[in-house]
């Protein structure tokens, strides 16, 4: 289109008028722009380019509000969360805080809550009631040990219910489970090797129903290895945000006679949020955990899918030739006064 409108301009065909005096053409003419007349040509075939562009059915990554959304959360109920490191502990302090993220949080999210300490346990299954949810919080009960991994574990088996996560078999072993006669539980080693191939590992991070926020303050002690159950929700595509929380020097004076100095594992956390495509975030003080938690809600309001963006370039090619058509009618109308007098 640009060579032919190249060659429209060089075989253009001058033509002659013969007037009595200049004095008539000069105000009709007026202040002349050549760059002008190339203008509205050059806007018609940037609106082609869009359109062509729009018949290809594009996509692009847009955030949007979310539909639908289920959320689960593993909070550390260890022995360490009676830490005074953050004011007026770790634990009310995690507690006030998670209990205000849940009450900014749209009404088309639900959310499950699971605790861990030596074990995890499912404190309140996945809802939309946030009465519910924050009275779940409320009942939390501190324990010895930190078992993260079966903090994750049970997370991704409240979050994916039709996975069929043999719980038993990945927390305690399937030798566990064999010597207590099975439990009717099914360990992830007895299924056939035809089903595993049939899980295929989906995109890190394209599971955009759900995720899981993991709160810990410590290292894990007992239980299974947590990066497992991170590769695992990896290749079922879930992200699993992670958020360590206390400070270095934080410790629980006079517990039994004895001193425990309890450190967060920031390295652990960050592999977890890594591998699964998640975030980690870092809290030493209450005010810092409510501004992560307040970063979460925007974000589990918001999500970013694949979306066709044809009616994007549409619209941008009907702006371009109204532009086309309206700088025509500005710039190259005749001039009233000197049609008049043509027609005189």
């Amino acid at each position: 289109m640009v060579l032919l409108y190249v060659w429209l301009l060089r075989r253009r065909v001058k033509t002659v008028v013969a007037f009595s005096s200049l004095s008539l053409i000069k105000p009709a003419l007026g202040k002349s722009k050549p760059w002008r007349r190339h203008v509205p040509p050059f806007l018609l075939w940037l609106a082609l380019g869009c359109a062509l562009v729009g018949l290809a059915r594009p996509k692009a990554q847009v955030t949007l509000p979310a539909d639908f959304l289920t959320l689960v959360m593993a909070m550390d109920v260890s022995r360490s969360m009676l830490a005074q490191d953050v004011p007026p502990s770790r634990i009310e302090a995690a507690q006030t805080a998670a209990k205000a993220f849940l009450s900014d949080l749209p009404s088309n999210v639900r959310v499950g809550i699971v605790s861990f300490a030596g074990s995890a346990q499912l404190v309140q299954d996945v809802t939309d009631q946030k009465d519910d949810l924050i009275a779940a919080i409320d009942r939390f009960q501190l324990q010895r040990g930190t078992a993260t991994g079966s903090g994750l574990w049970l997370s991704l088996a409240t979050l994916l219910p039709e996975a069929g996560i043999a719980l038993e078999s990945v927390v305690y072993g399937q030798e566990f489970v064999l010597s207590n006669g099975g439990g009717g539980a099914k360990p992830l080693d007895s299924k056939p090797k035809t089903e595993k191939k049939e899980l295929k590992p989906m995109p890190v991070g394209s599971y955009t129903a759900g995720a899981i926020v993991l709160l810990s303050d410590g290292r894990r002690t007992t239980g299974p290895d947590p990066m497992e159950a991170a590769q695992y929700a990896a290749n079922r595509g879930v992200r699993v945000y992670t958020v360590a929380f206390g400070t270095p020097d934080g410790f629980i004076p006079g517990m039994e006679g004895y001193t425990f100095y309890t450190k967060v594992d920031e390295e652990t956390l960050q592999a977890i949020a890594k591998v699964t495509g998640g975030e980690f975030f870092k809290a030493s003080n209450a005010d810092d955990l409510k501004v992560i938690y307040q970063k979460l809600s925007s974000r589990f309001s918001m999500e970013k899918r694949e979306t066709e963006i044809t009616a994007l370039f549409v619209l941008g090619a009907v702006v371009l030739i109204a532009m086309a058509l309206l700088l025509s009618l500005i710039w190259f109308r005749q001039p009233r006064a000197f049609t008049n007098h043509m027609q005189a």
